[in-house]
């Protein structure tokens, strides 16, 4: 009969660590860095990049899980400044350019659009972007008629994307803040 050693709690929580590690601890700091791989990146498109376009950009630079790969506008100005931005942004040449958003709903690379444009066109594009797959945040109002709203809901349930109307403000901390704080009572009944 052979002898066999018997393992030891100890040995064995040392291979369950070293085993468990790479589950436990994200991956950003097994990488060294604070930016996500890119399997963990929405790659986004903008599509009006003007006024209210141009102000929401920002946000959407600002967070390290969204890569802004594409932008269109009609106005040509318009559309070379925030290419620019974009590329500043980033330190490296990023974005594409587009005038017509059919172009930039036409890419397999990009996963989600924001939608910014003047409001006839809220609806159009939407439902464009949720056909070709991609997850859509469009700028409020969501269109021009309870008939389009409702054919955008359709479409979002058809398509099974991800659908999000901005309505400025809710989402700050702040405003969470008071919805919370209303919810559950704190001011009274309302």
């Amino acid at each position: 009969m052979s002898y066999v050693p018997r393992a030891r709690r100890r040995d064995f929580l040392k291979g369950a660590v070293s085993l468990g590690l790479p589950m436990i601890v994200p991956a950003a700091v097994l990488r060294g860095g604070s930016e996500p791989p890119p399997s963990g990146r929405v790659r986004m498109g903008a599509i009006g990049v003007g006024n209210r376009g141009g102000a929401v950009l920002p946000e959407f630079l600002a967070r390290p899980e969204v890569l802004v790969v594409a932008l269109c506008d009609v106005r040509k100005g318009v559309l070379d400044a925030r290419v620019r931005e974009v590329d500043g942004r980033y330190g490296k040449k990023t974005a594409a350019g587009y005038a017509d958003f059919r172009e930039l709903l036409a890419r397999d690379d990009v996963d989600a659009v924001y939608i910014a444009t003047p409001t006839h066109w809220h609806v159009p594009i939407a439902l464009e972007a949720l056909r070709r797959g991609k997850d859509v945040y469009m700028e409020k109002p969501v269109g021009l008629s309870v008939e389009q709203a409702q054919l955008l809901r359709e479409a979002v349930g058809r398509h099974r994307r991800i659908f999000q109307l901005g309505t400025q403000q809710r989402s700050a901390p702040e405003f969470r803040r008071a919805c919370e704080l209303v919810r559950n009572g704190r001011i009274g009944k309302v």
